[in-house]
């Protein structure tokens, strides 16, 4: 059977499952070669390099400007990841992206974190996949060493604790820590969250106003800091 391009793109993002045996398949097997490819040029290459970073714009097909990645990095789909402004991406992040996986603006990973986006069919694992997109949420912070799984959205402003495993959607502005990841706390109370979210400060033309925005979130911050604290040394 004759199959259009993209068709296996189109099967991964409506879940799969796709199988290996099919014809269409080879158009993503012709993917993660070239990802694996592109990844182990960027990794070989020294980090003062820039051609490292050549390397990964070739990978993920646009310009990397105010996106940060270090190697070692191991990406085995790099047409199915999107970034927004800003991201921040630490060593030894490993993207299993198949299902897709985009990036807000401002997100953070730390060392070590693990995105997988695809599963195996529990009667034909070694042929046929099932797929979820993985979603992380503006200015989200995840741990070192934290798993996502397939399908999960992580909200803005959640902080991922290290070592987690995140099975479930984080909301925004949650705490999450554990294996599976569960909500511990929310970074500001509802009202200061209420009153984040009304000021939609990202979007605002006044840029005075941004700013104020911006500082009464830092303040936010900083007595979450001072409250923690003082139960520390109590």
């Amino acid at each position: 059977m004759n199959y259009e391009k993209g068709y296996v793109y189109k099967l991964m993002d409506q879940g799969g499952p796709t199988d290996v045996r099919e014809s269409y398949f080879k158009e993503a097997s012709e993917e993660m070669i070239r990802a694996r490819r592109l990844c182990q040029l960027a990794n070989e290459t020294p980090i003062d390099n820039p051609q490292y970073v050549k390397y990964l714009e070739e990978l993920f097909n646009r310009n990397l400007d105010g996106i940060r990645i270090l190697t070692p990095f191991i990406c085995d789909f790099g047409n199915r990841v999107a970034f927004g402004k800003n991201v921040f991406i630490n060593h030894s992040a490993i993207f299993s992206a198949s299902g897709g996986i985009e990036f807000e603006d401002g997100v953070s990973l730390a060392p070590g974190v693990r995105i997988a986006t695809i599963n195996h069919d529990f009667n034909e694992r070694h042929t046929k996949y099932t797929y979820g997109k993985v979603t992380i949420k503006k200015n989200a912070w995840i741990g070192m060493n934290v798993t996502i799984c397939p399908g999960v959205t992580i909200g803005k402003y959640a902080v991922i604790g290290a070592g987690s495993v995140v099975t479930k959607d984080i909301p925004d502005y949650g705490v999450a820590v554990g294996v599976p990841a569960k909500i511990v706390k929310y970074r500001f109370n509802e009202d200061k969250i209420n009153k984040i979210v009304s000021r939609n400060w990202w979007n605002a033309k006044d840029i005075e106003k941004a700013r104020m925005a911006v500082q009464e979130i830092k303040n936010a911050c900083k007595e979450n800091l001072e409250i923690r604290c003082d139960l520390l040394n109590k």
